[in-house]
């Protein structure tokens, strides 16, 4: 059957642009759409497509609801039921026959197909929507894709809302851009920020939430429909259930993604009844899907966006200001029909300063999962994957350490056979690695449960996790439903081959095993008797009071979040979804972690050493030993670079030499060296080698001079010109050397001062000048009684002026001391007129 494009796209304006997308696909095979929401590209570019090719289209959508209800409107446009010519495939859920010629799929459905199938055998072309939005998998599909067509004729098409479509072409090898301005309808934009502030160390605050329910019943018209944009499913509920109460004619209707099906289809589809609507959402209804009727759109600015504690080592959503664009996407939604209005809850000077764009997932997400993708495309660390941003060195080299952890990638960041398996399973890899191992130590079913609740997004009271799944299982808590669906479907993907199941067998609840195989880095052991507990990571956090896991010596945290005042002082983190382990538990998760090592430190400025059998950061039992020159040394460099250089006794020549140094540096630049903390720290085995090695050994760190150590940064020959540019001493008039003051390291553009008795100075016209003559002398002139009389860099000047006066006040209390009328001719002299 064919597509006829005259009648589905009937008053889209995208309609206009699918003569030069044809031209395009037809000359190049591949193209990058930029259309702004509502155009109706998703609706027309993937039939234009398949009038193109013989085969399957696959369409990506950057979330479910999005993949269904495009799936559900074309299907209806067509006249077909959905399944026959269009269906979708998500998580779950699939509704495709043989012969169906657009399927609409999630991006890391697609990832796993490529994965699985590199080729992509039985796929015509694809077409990539919403790629502006810059999430993971659609960012790895770009590249991940533009590999397949070097090796293959595969169609490809790239849809964008916003104006980055250049950067999109060039890594499709230049394809050609087919722009669509779409319907332009007027749109006011009005600003009421609330009182308050809209967010706090906890997120979005109480009083914000308020401001969007009470803006939203104020400018709401029952003629037509209001959209709200609210960052998460939390503030989605809260906001829907005050409106209930604030527009009772109103029907209200969350949208976010962990309702059911059903009820998202709901708020995507048209009115029920005849009353107006007020549809709450997340971020689901900026670009990727239609919301039919809106006309006012009720903005709070804000956005959840994935963020990588890299020093705690945990990962989470953060809310932060919305981009420009992701702004005008949503208010756009109100103008898609005719003339709207947009009410945006910040200052309009607060719109100035946004982002212009939303930032790339890759640059701030944990990559753990990415990584293990790349290492089963090929392309471990992204190298040589042509792709829009390339991931942080940082971040993909921690991402491939934890895979290393697990055992799913080798030294070298290849793929393990563990790997190929966890990288078939559609969650995160150690949520993988965990219902896999997990499958044999306490059955398939219980390992499912535990990693169900893990990968979603499940509340708890308490924050303990065994008896959240108890509840779940029991059908007590609100996401049983969904939860039990996730659960036959992992259990499901275990027994269909994944692990033999002969090898599966249960031994009891297990619980916090699982979760432990999944993060190892997170098992925990209490410190002291108090709530606080130290996690194998290294880092400390802490139970909220009244926990019922408080009575474990040893849990495994499953979620976190920065400490608020609750918990105890000075662990940073509070534990909001634990579960107890017994010691053994924790010894088998944490295999991987396990070390037996010399652990040396630096206290009370002298090394001292212990072995310890640990794991990761939590010992299990330790020895006094004496420290190795490595373990030692290694000590040592470790505070010196935690703590800082301050841990060092700086002898006073030391002292002088580094000003000297570092004023050298900031006027004159290489070769001097920089001597500051932050470049000396990462050079110590250069500058400190012989004397961290002594350190090591047992010589108190207070001991160490290190004038002769610093001496090694001097460049040669230009070490040679170190008296000359930057003395020590300065000869005056009266034959004294004065020591010169050089600035504190740290301020190194201040000037050096020479403190010098007035009369020792008389007939010294010009100031000295230092450092190639850039730096003037700073004079801090004394009296007798060595207290300051002047300050000055031009000596000329004070002779001819304030000398004067200084004279008339001073004479008659130093009368031994000279104070010649003429100080220009007088003799200099450092002593009193009678010695003279």
């Amino acid at each position: 059957m064919d597509f006829d494009l005259t009648a589905i796209g009937e008053g889209l304006p995208f309609a206009e642009a699918l003569p030069e997308l044809r031209e395009a696909i037809a000359a190049r095979g591949v193209a990058v759409v930029q259309a702004p929401p509502g155009s109706g590209k998703t609706t027309l570019a993937p039939p234009l497509v398949a009038t193109q090719v013989t085969g399957r289209v696959v369409v990506t959508g950057p979330r479910r609801v999005a993949v269904r209800s495009a799936a559900r409107r074309l299907a209806h446009l067509t006249g077909t039921p959905l399944g026959e010519l269009v269906g979708y495939t998500v998580r779950g859920e699939r509704h495709v026959q043989r012969g169906t010629r657009i399927e609409f799929v999630t991006p890391g459905v697609l990832v796993r197909r490529l994965l699985s199938d590199p080729g992509l055998s039985g796929t015509a072309a694809v077409v990539l929507d919403e790629v502006h939005e810059r999430a993971l998998d659609t960012d790895l599909l770009l590249g991940m894709l533009a590999e397949v067509r070097q090796l293959r004729d595969l169609p490809l098409v790239a849809m964008s809302a916003t104006l980055d479509a250049p950067g999109i072409a060039r890594v499709l090898d230049d394809a050609p851009v087919v722009d669509s301005e779409g319907a332009l309808h007027p749109l006011a934009i009005t600003w009421q920020p609330a009182a308050t502030p809209r967010t706090d160390a906890r997120g979005v605050t109480r009083e914000f939430l308020d401001h969007v329910a009470r803006t939203t019943a104020h400018h709401h018209d029952e003629g037509g429909d209001t959209l709200v944009f609210v960052p998460g499913a939390r503030e989605v509920d809260r906001v829907a259930d005050q409106l209930r109460g604030l527009v009772p004619r109103a029907e209200v209707l969350p949208l976010h993604g962990r309702l059911a099906p059903r009820d998202q289809d709901r708020a995507t589809g048209a009115r029920e009844r005849d009353s107006s609507r007020i549809i709450v959402s997340t971020d689901l209804a900026e670009s990727s899907l239609t919301v039919p009727g809106v006309r006012l759109v009720i903005d709070a600015a804000l956005s959840r966006e994935p963020r990588r504690d890299a020093a705690r080592d945990m990962s989470g959503l953060v809310t932060v200001q919305a981009s420009r664009a992701s702004m005008t996407q949503r208010a756009g939604r109100a103008a898609r029909l005719g003339p709207g209005r947009a009410v945006r809850l910040i200052e309009e000077s607060a719109w100035s300063r946004a982002p212009e764009h939303v930032t790339p997932q890759i640059t701030t997400a944990d990559l753990t999962e990415t990584a293990l993708t790349l290492a089963a495309w090929g392309s471990p660390r992204g190298d040589g994957l042509p792709l829009l941003t390339p991931p942080p060195t940082a971040a993909i080299a921690a991402a491939e350490a934890g895979l290393r952890g697990l055992g799913l990638v080798d030294d070298t960041g290849r793929i393990t056979p563990a790997g190929e398996a966890a990288a078939r399973v559609p969650a995160d890899p150690r949520l993988a690695r965990a219902l896999l191992d997990g499958a044999h130590l306490v059955g398939v079913r219980s390992a499912a449960e535990v990693v169900a609740t893990l990968a979603d997004d499940v509340r708890s009271e308490d924050g303990d996790l065994t008896r959240l799944v108890a509840d779940l299982r029991s059908g007590r808590a609100r996401e049983s439903g969904r939860w039990r669906r996730e659960v036959d479907r992992l259990t499901r993907l275990v027994t269909a081959g994944l692990h033999s199941p002969r090898a599966m067998q249960g031994r009891g609840d297990g619980t916090g095993l699982v979760a432990a195989l999944a993060h190892p880095g997170r098992i925990a052991h209490r410190v002291g008797d108090g709530p606080t507990y130290l996690l194998a990571s290294g880092t400390r956090a802490a139970l909220p009071a009244g926990s019922p896991v408080r009575r474990h010596e040893w849990i495994v945290v499953a979620d976190v979040a920065r400490a608020d005042g609750r918990v105890a002082a000075g662990t940073g983190a509070v534990i909001r979804l634990a579960a107890g382990l017994t010691r053994d538990e924790a010894e088998t998760a944490g295999a991987g972690l396990r070390v037996r090592e010399v652990r040396a430190d630096l206290g009370e400025g002298r090394v001292t050493a212990r072995e310890v059998d640990a794991i990761g950061a939590i010992e299990l039992s330790s020895t006094p030993v004496r420290a190795t020159a490595a373990s030692g040394a290694e000590a040592v460099r470790r505070a010196l670079q935690t703590q800082g250089l301050g841990l060092l006794s700086w002898s006073p020549a030391a002292d002088a030499l580094r000003r000297r140094l570092a004023v050298l540096h900031h006027h004159l630049g290489a070769p001097w060296p920089d001597v500051s903390d932050d470049a000396l720290a990462p050079r110590l085995d250069e500058w400190l080698g012989p004397e961290l090695q002594r350190i090591a050994t047992g010589t108190q760190i207070g001991r160490i001079d290190l004038a002769d150590p610093l001496r090694r940064l001097l460049p040669w020959p230009a070490a040679t010109r170190l008296d000359e540019l930057a003395p020590e001493r300065l000869p005056v008039p009266s034959g004294s050397r004065i020591t010169i003051t050089w600035p504190p390291h740290d301020e190194p553009s201040a000037a050096p001062v020479l403190a010098v008795k007035l009369q020792e100075c008389f007939g010294l016209a010009a100031t000295p000048r230092l450092v190639d003559g850039r730096v003037p002398v700073l004079f801090h002139l004394l009296s007798p009684a060595r207290r300051p009389l002047a300050v000055t860099d031009d000596l000329a000047s004070f002779w001819s002026g304030p000398y004067t006066q200084v004279r008339a006040e001073m004479r008659g209390r130093y009368p031994r001391h000279p104070w010649p009328e003429d100080p220009w001719t007088a003799p200099a002299t450092a002593r009193t007129k009678r010695r003279s």
